[in-house]
């Protein structure tokens, strides 16, 4: 039933006015408002209302400039607007936005040739997201290992505190309670074990385990880097007990760490990768790697997208992983810039002794700290700088990759007047 009060004009039609046309007349309290209006309430929103951005500056509605150490979530990873992707969407725009995967679509083959030429994988999966692409990664296991390996063969051990996305398959593998309450019943056949505790892991298998899915350094779980063996001796253990491999990189993917994927840094491969955030820098793609042998388990109608891997897409992504690759200095300023930023935080923490811990690699990195942080956030906010805090105490910074010292500093410097108030 239609109970709203719309206004109508003199012929008695709804009174509409396009988008840009309220935009231009809204304040940013006027947004807010209407936001709170109209859309579900499924975030914690800040205050703001960002409307454009370059590189590590943003700009709210008011005309306002922020320095974003949050990148929308690990997802901007060659800044706002990056002009080579901006141009990629706006040619491919003008030639054809989506077609059914019914039909070829050179760039997802090409894209997916990309993936394919600078990764273990040999097959790949798109779709719109990083929860998506989990649920493919978690059938993929499921379907292969039962082909495989028997009927029984259907369960996975993730880790606690883990994050894996929010569709019911997702939060189900996530290892964290809070996002599962009101959702039960969960879809069965999981386990949880601590992170980075490999006999915890050995112990935990069964002869109905078909898989483990696990973050090379958990992001939401509070930015947590596994010990230097770890993953060695998961591997081994997915060799000798048979099991899938499945890496959840959707965060540390795309050069977070200093290398195109994390996998890169332990010395080991999985069997299944998944990706998202970064890969599109900005626009709605996920993605599901696997080797050759574990891709047989996806045959013609029991997986599939709509929009998975349209031209639009692809083509952002194609400029995007060109850029990562063509242009060294974008992991190379991951690598110096993320051990300039972690030294400058070891020397914050001498001065504060709110800070516990830095934890991190790369430019994916966390404050620790004794007591909760979302103040902190929201002081560093109105100081117009943009952070969060992921599970409760600890500040998360993921700034784009092309960030320079002169920004770091400049955060630095935010956050030391910030926790000398919290003292």
């Amino acid at each position: 039933m239609n109970t709203g009060n719309h206004r109508r004009d003199a012929n008695g039609r709804p009174a509409c006015k396009t988008a840009k046309q309220r935009l231009k007349t809204m304040t940013g309290d006027e947004l807010i408002n209407a936001s709170k209006k109209y859309l579900m309430n499924t975030y914690n929103r800040f205050p703001v209302a960002l409307t454009k951005g370059r590189g590590t500056q943003v700009f709210d509605i008011d005309g306002r400039k922020y320095l974003d150490f949050m990148a929308g979530i690990a997802v901007n990873n060659l800044g706002h607007c990056h002009p080579k992707v901006t141009v990629a969407i706006q040619k491919q725009a003008q030639r054809l936005l989506h077609v059914s995967n019914y039909f070829q679509i050179e760039q997802q083959t090409t894209l997916a040739r990309l993936l394919v030429e600078n990764s273990f994988a040999d097959k790949v999966f798109f779709c719109n997201s990083g929860a998506e692409a989990n649920e493919a990664a978690i059938k993929l296991a499921r379907r292969w290992s039962k082909e495989k390996h028997g009927p029984h063969k259907h369960g996975i051990i993730t880790a606690l505190q883990s994050f894996h996305g929010r569709t019911l398959g997702a939060i189900t593998a996530t290892g964290q309670e809070k996002f599962h309450k009101g959702f039960e019943p969960l879809v069965p056949g999981f386990s949880y074990v601590p992170f980075g505790d490999a006999s915890a892991l050995e112990a935990a298998v069964t002869d109905d385990t078909c898989a483990i899915l696990l973050e090379p350094i958990q992001g939401e779980g509070g930015v947590i880097v596994p010990p230097a063996d770890y993953f060695r001796k998961v591997r081994r253990l997915c060799d000798e007990k048979k099991l899938v491999l499945i890496f959840d990189e959707v965060q540390t993917g795309m050069g977070r760490t200093g290398k195109l994927f994390a996998y890169e840094q332990f010395g080991i491969t999985p069997d299944i990768m998944t990706l998202a955030k970064a890969l599109g820098n900005g626009v709605p793609i996920g993605a599901t790697l696997a080797t050759d042998e574990v891709a047989t388990g996806f045959v013609p109608g029991t997986h599939a997208s709509t929009f998975g891997g349209n031209p639009l897409v692809c083509a952002a992504a194609i400029a995007t992983i060109e850029t990562i690759l063509e242009d060294g200095l974008v992991l190379e300023n991951c690598r110096r810039m993320g051990a300039y930023f972690t030294k400058q935080l070891h020397a914050l923490k001498k001065k504060h002794p709110i800070i516990r811990e830095i934890r991190g690699m790369g430019l994916l990195l966390g404050l620790l700290l004794d007591g909760e942080g979302a103040g902190i956030v929201g002081k560093c906010l109105d100081a117009g700088v943009i952070i969060n805090c992921t599970s409760g105490n600890v500040l998360r910074f993921v700034p784009p990759l092309t960030v320079t010292e002169q920004e770091i500093d400049e955060v630095i410097g935010t956050l030391d007047e910030v926790l000398k108030g919290a003292a």
